[in-house]
């Protein structure tokens, strides 16, 4: 019988109790064990210790099928063996995608995949590197133009207070070099100079 499930029911009930006592419980519903997805496949009895069973549950059976069309049933159980079982669920993803980027991708697999993103990272690191290079460049000319302003300004507030005070130098200056001041003929009559 290699084709078909196998069914273990599994009873509550010890065999010296009689099933027929008002006190104990329903027994539970049996359970059915189906065999692994790869058994299924395979179309064999799914034995107690099968190296597949774990990585391959009947839930999943497009996994196995993926692995199994590139690699083969074989080389998948031979390569399990030879690995502690610490390291089989990781190497049964790689296999998996593998597998799937071999079927994608009969030439190169995984490995174009990977020359792909890797072109992609290329690619984008320029672009990085461009618009770091476009960020320096404008904080340069932000930083010229600041100082020139500054410079502007500057010359502006120098030029005017300059200006101020040649102004106010000048009129100091004629103020004080103006004859009113100092010209006897403009005195007025009735003062009278505190010393004589």
């Amino acid at each position: 019988m290699e084709g078909s499930d196998s069914i273990i029911t599994l009873s509550s009930t010890p065999p010296s109790q009689s099933p027929s006592s008002s006190s104990s419980p329903a027994p539970p519903p049996p359970v059915v064990l189906s065999p692994c997805a790869a058994c299924k496949i395979l179309r064999r009895r799914c034995a107690e210790g099968c190296v597949l069973a774990p990585y391959f549950p009947p839930t999943e059976p497009a996994k196995f099928a993926i692995a199994h069309r590139v690699f083969g049933a074989s080389n998948i159980i031979k390569f399990l063996q030879e690995l502690p079982e610490s390291q089989r669920a990781d190497a049964v993803s790689s296999l998996v995608y593998e597998a799937s980027a071999r079927i994608r991708d009969p030439v190169y697999g995984s490995a174009g995949a990977i020359c792909q993103l890797q072109k992609q990272v290329n690619e984008l690191q320029a672009q990085l590197a461009k618009a770091q290079a476009e960020v320096v460049n404008m904080q340069c000319q932000q930083a010229n133009l600041v100082a020139f302003v500054c410079r502007e300004l500057a010359q502006s507030h120098q030029s005017s207070f300059d200006d101020l005070n040649a102004d106010s130098h000048s009129g100091l200056f004629h103020s004080i070099s103006s004859p009113s001041y100092f010209d006897d003929t403009n005195v007025n009559p009735l003062w009278e100079p505190l010393w004589t």
